[in-house]
């Protein structure tokens, strides 16, 4: 079995908060024996949801897209995940072992908002040895912009071609 690295960007958007909304994952496969790595591009959105949804609907996007492939192509890999959301990252890395343990409270005592996306995130990452890494939005990195760009055009409805490079 041949273990390739596998970076992923993630984003969301919402239009109003809640309102029309759109996520974005880029998923960026550096194979151990090819110089070019193949670059997918997925999208989605809702008629009416919230930017933390979209947030988290990023990541399980590629994770998902990562359980159907790796799967059949016998592959093995070693995740990171890039993300803007402060919210994402420390919900899934370090929030989530509290709120399982708490019966899916948080901190004061109420119910974890998105807790079937943080259950359904949690369940696809066991799958995977995942890094999750904070990246600064809007600071000029190509992967996050890029990925801003699709979530972004989702939520406002737009036409917009999505890489398929493999």
């Amino acid at each position: 079995m041949k273990k390739d690295k596998i970076i992923i960007y993630t984003d969301g958007a919402a239009r109003g908060n809640p309102g029309k909304a759109g996520w974005a994952a880029i998923i960026i496969n550096y194979e151990l024996r090819i110089t070019n790595p193949k670059i997918i591009e997925l999208g989605g959105s809702s008629s009416y949801a919230t930017n933390n949804q979209m947030e988290l609907s990023g990541p399980i996007g590629a994770l998902k897209y990562l359980h159907l492939n790796s799967a059949r192509q016998g592959l093995a890999h070693d995740v990171e995940i890039f993300s803007d959301s402060k919210y994402v990252i420390l919900g899934i890395t370090e929030w989530i072992f509290n709120w399982q343990k708490n019966n899916w409270r948080n901190a004061a005592k109420k119910s974890v908002l998105n807790k079937e996306l943080w259950v359904e995130l949690y369940e696809l990452s066991r799958e995977f040895k995942i890094k999750w890494t904070y990246v600064e939005g809007h600071s000029g990195d190509k992967y996050n912009e890029r990925a801003d760009e699709i979530a972004t055009n989702f939520a406002d409805g737009n036409k917009i071609e999505l890489k398929n490079e493999r």
